[in-house]
């Protein structure tokens, strides 16, 4: 059961936004099948910006996923030079 969702919105040019949807789609799997915690992960692509939405079985995993090499080296590595601006990040639990 999801229990925190992981938003991460990002300003990304229109022009790039297939190279940042290709990111996304490369490191889906082995987000779901490395991460402890990790039970989805969604692309929503919209006119104003780019959102990643993570399910996670807890709030500290979500927390624990953003101190992790995959996201802090591979991940954020090929994304950086399609943001125009610092992605908002945020952590929701449900109840």
């Amino acid at each position: 059961m999801i229990k925190a969702y992981l938003e991460i919105t990002m300003k990304v040019s229109g022009v790039d936004r297939a190279k940042a949807g290709a990111v996304y789609s490369k490191y889906k799997p082995p987000f779901l099948e490395t991460i402890p915690g990790a039970k989805s992960k969604d692309l929503l692509l919209r006119e104003e910006d780019v959102q990643v939405l993570h399910g996670f079985d807890s709030r500290a995993s979500a927390e624990s996923y953003l101190t992790s090499k995959l996201f802090g080296n591979d991940v954020v590595g090929e994304l950086k030079p399609y943001l125009m601006a610092d992605p908002e990040i945020r952590i929701y639990e449900r109840q």
